[in-house]
């Protein structure tokens, strides 16, 4: 199975922020939105990443005072990315092994998405239950 299966049953829409928004305003997105990260984006071209663990990790390294500060103070610099093609065992393991739960989908230079982990989990769990009804009806048949 590949990422583009998962994009095509969730969606492409994708959440961003510009680098210089309160990091309060972003944190009010990801309420709002119920999601737990955001791409961090500037002329279409991805700057960072700020997820839930980022804000926590620098809330508590440095408190409240952080919330009035740009989102580039926060985020993760370092943005790994999947492509459409990649197979959803090879982005599980990328995201095991970097011990990340959101990555941004990327053709051609272009964000065309963003996967997390629970996608995933959501698209195993489906899988496994189409599988599993598809072992009981041949049984049945059997």
């Amino acid at each position: 199975m590949t990422v583009r299966a998962i994009l095509d049953s969730k969606g492409h829409h994708i959440e961003s922020v510009e680098p210089d928004v309160k990091l309060s305003a972003a944190i009010k997105v990801l309420g709002e939105r119920k999601i737990g990260a955001l791409l961090v984006m500037s002329k279409g071209r991805i700057e960072g990443i700020l997820s839930e663990r980022d804000i926590v990790r620098v809330l508590g390294e440095r408190g409240a005072r952080v919330l009035d500060e740009p989102v580039s103070a926060t985020m993760t610099r370092k943005v790994v990315s999947c492509r459409q093609a990649d197979t959803v065992a090879g982005i599980m393991e990328m995201m095991t092994l970097g011990k990340f739960r959101h990555l941004p989908v990327v053709e051609d230079g272009v964000v065309v998405g963003l996967i997390s982990i629970g996608d995933i989990v959501k698209w195993r769990v489906r899988e496994y239950e189409t599988e599993q009804e598809a072992m009981r009806e041949y049984i049945k048949t059997a």
